[in-house]
C-alpha cells in the first residue's frame, strides 16, 4: 500500500470519531497534497473496512449500529431504474427492437426451454441468451421475494446496517437488488457474489445502479470451487497492494448474511455445499436459502434444512487469550445449526419428517414493461402462445433461515398436559383437541389466494398447511364455518403461531394426511 493511501486511511481512522471526514480537509494533511477527488476515491475503496458511509454532501461518517427496521407494505413493482438498465442491456445485445423478429423468437424459445428443463429436473446451462431470458422472466419475482424473507430478520432486530453478504449462485441479481433496496440509505453493504455463468454480466450491469454505499465484488467461480473463507477473512483487502490482511479473529469475521437463492436444486450435493458455506457465517449471522414454490425444489430445500439442523460446526470466536508462551492463541467453539424460521420447532427434542412442502405467496407485482413487450410481440401464428405466457409477476417462494447462535424466530416449548402433539395425532382422530401450530401456507383451496399444491382441487373451504415441528405426516387446517372466534386463522400471516381450541382431528384416506376441522366450535387465537 502506498504511503499516501496509508496516510489517508490513518487520518480517516482518527477523524471518524471526531467529525465528518471531508476529503478536502484530509488532503491538507497528506504529503504531496493529493487532489480531493483522489482522497475521496481512496475513502470509497476503504469504506467497508473503515465502517464508513458516504453522505450526499461528499463527507464520510461511521455507519450507525442501529438495526434496520422492517419494510412496511407490499413490494408493488420492479423499480424503474433497474427496468431501464435491463432494457438498455437487451438493446445493446439484440438491437432496439429486441422483442421482435429473430431476437424475440430466440428469447421466447429460450424461456420456454429453460422452464421445461427446470420442471423436468434437467440442468440449465446459462449462456448469454439464457441469462437474458432469465432476467426478463424471473428477475422481478426474485427481487420481491427476498424482501419478504428479510422481514423475518428485521422484525427481530437481526438485520444490521453494516452488512457483509455472500450470495451463492447470484444469477442475474434478483436477491441482490432486493437486498440493496431493502436497506436504508445510511446502511453500509459489502456484497460478494459467486456466479460463474454469463448471468454475472447482467448482474454486474444491474449492480451499477445501486447506491454509493454498496460495495460489490463478483467472484466468477462455481459454488463448489469458491473458498468462502478467503472473502470472509479479507475485508477491505480488495485493491490493497500492501499485503496487509484483515484480522480473521475480529468480531465481524464471517458474513452477516449468506444467500443461497434458487441455486440448491442445481447443485450435485446441495447439503455439502451449504454446510461448507455455513462455516463462513458470522457467529450471529443468517444463512438464507430460497427456492421456487414448486413441489420438487421446495421439498428439496426443506430436506437440506433438516439434514443440516442440529449439526455442530467448528466456528472461530472473537476471543484471544495468552497461551503458555505468552503469545496469543485462537480459541474455537462449536456452533450448532438451528432452523431459525419460518418453520417451527415447538416441542423440545422433536423434529418434523413430513413431506415439508411449504411456501409463501405475496401480492402480484405490476407487469414490467420488458415482459409486456416480449409477450405482446409474439407472432400471431405462434400456436403455442397464450396471452400472458411471458409475464411472470407471481411472488411465490419457499425459504429457510439457518443460524449458529441457537436463536429461533418463534421460541416456544409446549407441554402435553396442555396441548396435543402432531406426532401423536393418530390417537386423537375423531376427537376435539387443543393445538398450537404455525400457519405455513396461504389458502390452498381452489379459488384461494395461495395457489394449489394438488390438495385443493374441488375444494371451496379455506385450507392451510400447519405445523408444530413434530409431525411425520402433513397436517392441514380446514375452515368449514367462519366465525368471529376462528377468523384469526384467516388473518394470520405466513409463519404466525396460532392456538386452536376445540379443533376436530380427522384422517383423510384420499390425501393420506390429517385434516383438522375449524368450525363454529373452534376458537383460534394468534400468539405473539
Amino acid at each position: 500500500m502506498s504511503e499516501q493511501r496509508e496516510a489517508i486511511r490513518s487520518n480517516a481512522k482518527y477523524l471518524r470519531n471526531v467529525r465528518p471526514i471531508d476529503p478536502e480537509e484530509i488532503c491538507e494533511y497528506v504529503e504531496g497534497t493529493p487532489h480531493p477527488a483522489v482522497v475521496r476515491q481512496h475513502l470509497r475503496e476503504d469504506a467497508a473496512m473503515l465502517g464508513l458511509i458516504e453522505r450526499d454532501d461528499g463527507t464520510f461518517v461511521p455507519v450507525d449500529d442501529e438495526p434496520v427496521s422492517p419494510r412496511r407494505g407490499p413490494v408493488e413493482r420492479f423499480p424503474a431504474e433497474y427496468e431501464r438498465r435491463l432494457e438498455d442491456l437487451l438493446v445493446e445485445r439484440y438491437g432496439p427492437d429486441w422483442e421482435e423478429g429473430v431476437s424475440g423468437d430466440l428469447l421466447r424459445s429460450t424461456i420456454r426451454r429453460f422452464k421445461a428443463d427446470y420442471l423436468d429436473g434437467r440442468s440449465v446451462e446459462y449462456d448469454e441468451d439464457v441469462a437474458a431470458g432469465y432476467a426478463i422472466y424471473h428477475l422481478p419475482g426474485y427481487y420481491a421475494a427476498i424482501q419478504y424473507a428479510l422481514d423475518d430478520l428485521a422484525d427481530r432486530g437481526l438485520l444490521g446496517r453494516n452488512l457483509r453478504v455472500l450470495d451463492i449462485g447470484a444469477g442475474v441479481g434478483g436477491p441482490a437488488l432486493g437486498l440493496c433496496d431493502y436497506l436504508p440509505d445510511d446502511a453500509l453493504l459489502e456484497y460478494h457474489a459467486v456466479e460463474p455463468s454469463a448471468a454475472a454480466d447482467v448482474l454486474e450491469d444491474l449492480l451499477a445502479e445501486t447506491g454509493r454505499n454498496v460495495h460489490t465484488t463478483i467472484h466468477r467461480e462455481t459454488a463448489e470451487k469458491f473458498d468462502p473463507s478467503e472473502a470472509a477473512n479479507g475485508r477491505g483487502s480488495d485493491g490493497d497492494d500492501s499485503g496487509e490482511e484483515f484480522d480473521p479473529t475480529a468480531p465481524d469475521d464471517g458474513f452477516d448474511l449468506i444467500f443461497a437463492c434458487n441455486v440448491l436444486s442445481e447443485l450435485e450435493d446441495p447439503t455439502a455445499v451449504a454446510r461448507s458455506y455455513l462455516e463462513a457465517l458470522a457467529p450471529e449471522g443468517t444463512f438464507l436459502a430460497m427456492a421456487p414454490a414448486d413441489k420438487n425444489t421446495s421439498v428439496q430445500l426443506r430436506a437440506v434444512e433438516r439434514e443440516l439442523e442440529d449439526e455442530r460446526l467448528w466456528e472461530r470466536t472473537a476471543v484471544a487469550f495468552d497461551d503458555e508462551s505468552g503469545g496469543d492463541a485462537e480459541q474455537y467453539r462449536r456452533g450448532q445449526v438451528t432452523a431459525y424460521g419460518p418453520t417451527v420447532r415447538l416441542w423440545p427434542g422433536e423434529r418434523p419428517s413430513d413431506r415439508g412442502w411449504s411456501f409463501d405467496v405475496r401480492p402480484e407485482l405490476a407487469v414490467p414493461e420488458f415482459q409486456r413487450r416480449l409477450d405482446e410481440a409474439a407472432p400471431a401464428d405462434d400456436e403455442d402462445h397464450a396471452p400472458g405466457e411471458f409475464v411472470n409477476v407471481d411472488v411465490q417462494f419457499s425459504y429457510s433461515q439457518l443460524r449458529l447462535d441457537g436463536r429461533r424466530r418463534i421460541d416456544m416449548a409446549l407441554e402435553t398436559s396442555e396441548w396435543a402433539k402432531m406426532a401423536e395425532m393418530e390417537r386423537h382422530v375423531t376427537e376435539r383437541i387443543d393445538l398450537v401450530a404455525a400457519k405455513l401456507s396461504r389458502s390452498l383451496s381452489e379459488g384461494g389466494n395461495g395457489g394449489n399444491d394438488g390438495r385443493g382441487r374441488g375444494r371451496s373451504n379455506p385450507l392451510f398447511k400447519i405445523s408444530d415441528g413434530s409431525e411425520e405426516i402433513d397436517h392441514y387446517a380446514v375452515l368449514t364455518r367462519e366465525t368471529a372466534l376462528n377468523r384469526p386463522l384467516l388473518e394470520a400471516d405466513y409463519g404466525d403461531i396460532c392456538s386452536f381450541e376445540g379443533i376436530l382431528a380427522l384422517w383423510n384416506d384420499d390425501e393420506e394426511a390429517y385434516n383438522l376441522v375449524v368450525d363454529e366450535e373452534t376458537i383460534v387465537d394468534r400468539i405473539a
